[in-house]
């Protein structure tokens, strides 16, 4: 069995080739700038060169190519778009339009003079081109994970997100409710257009996919407290008999040690609010069943900004499954596609 593995956060995309004819640590393993960064880059290079500039391809990831396009407008050039590159910049096309953005065809952005930029998560041909040079086939099935708040048109996406991951916890809160292959709720547009680019792809939210590879390093003890501090965001769950018990989810930059320290204290009490995390401008915090920190086997962290809980109070052990900190999403990504149950339905 081979297949890619890819974790596509804010500031890298993590990609493991996985061969199960290999040891995993033999595995080919990357680490490479994110889509969105570097989409942000030939943005910026446009903007340098003074010149006009067409999105076109699938939603991504926004973050850092957002912004790159705000400052192209700035500066006084012009952005078309096609429609499913616009919904990169915002769910609603006319806050888009607002910005200056024109939204055009897909026969029209091809015909336009105009440097064209393509989106998309994963670009499969660059990575092809990549192994090629040395030798490696690349497989054609793959298992990719994305942030994706969902298609929240007129309403806050931190409520649309977290009311979505609270009803799959009260459900049960099941691991492999949180997978999908050939089964993305509507609601998923980013997710969507992985499948459109990647078709047979397995998807998962990045955060879960790094609570579930967290949960395969050897220090795992249930009911265990998971905390994958992101580029982007910070995720915390108490996870026991592979399911979720508790959520809460903020941006990483509002987070220090000792902040942090209260919000997993909290959590596991069952004294933690969705509305105290959401108006801190977070995205919220849901508890169904209140564990106490006392009951806890393992606090496992992981996340390339783990370092900010390295003068905790509390008894954290920084996970790295497989020896390789950095690929705990990809790891999860692995678990969910090798163990994905036929006629999975996925969340309600």
């Amino acid at each position: 069995m081979r297949f890619f593995a890819i974790d596509v956060g804010m500031g890298t995309q993590d990609i493991l080739l996985y061969d199960s004819r290999q040891n995993i640590e033999n595995c080919i393993k990357m680490v490479l700038p994110s889509q969105t960064r570097i989409v942000a880059q030939q943005v910026a290079n446009a903007t340098r060169l003074k010149q006009d500039i067409v999105l076109a391809g699938e939603t991504m990831g926004g973050g850092p190519s957002t912004g790159a396009v705000k400052r192209h407008i700035e500066a006084g050039f012009g952005v078309y778009a096609t429609e499913k590159a616009a919904l990169t910049l915002n769910d609603d096309l006319d806050k888009v339009k607002e910005t200056g953005v024109v939204i055009i065809g897909e026969d029209e952005a091809r015909e336009l003079n105009a440097t064209r930029i393509e989106m998309c998560d994963v670009d499969k041909h660059a990575l092809e081109k990549a192994l090629s040079l040395f030798g490696v086939e690349s497989p054609d099935k793959f298992a990719v994970a994305v942030q994706d708040h969902g298609y929240s048109p007129g309403t806050s996406n931190r409520v649309f997100r977290f009311d979505y991951f609270r009803k799959i916890i009260e459900a049960g809160g099941a691991l492999d409710s949180f997978v999908y292959k050939g089964n993305i709720p509507d609601r998923f547009t980013r997710m969507k257009a992985v499948e459109r680019t990647l078709p047979g792809a397995l998807l998962m939210d990045t955060g879960f996919a790094a609570i579930r590879g967290a949960l395969l390093d050897e220090a795992a003890s249930y009911p265990c407290l998971v905390v994958n501090i992101g580029n982007g965001h910070t995720l915390a769950s108490v996870v026991d008999d592979k399911k979720l018990l508790s959520l809460f989810e903020h941006h990483t930059y509002q987070m220090t040690t000792d902040k942090l320290d209260d919000y997993l204290k909290r959590l596991c009490e069952g004294t933690l609010g969705f509305r105290e995390v959401f108006d801190d401008g977070g995205h919220g915090c849901y508890v169904r069943e209140p564990v106490g920190l006392e009951n806890l086997g393992s606090i496992l962290v992981t996340g390339p900004n783990r370092s900010i809980m390295r003068g905790s109070a509390l008894d954290v052990r920084f996970a790295a499954p497989f020896g390789d900190m950095m690929l705990t999403g990809c790891f999860g990504l692995m678990d969910a596609y090798i163990n994905y149950p036929e006629g999975q339905s996925g969340a309600p």
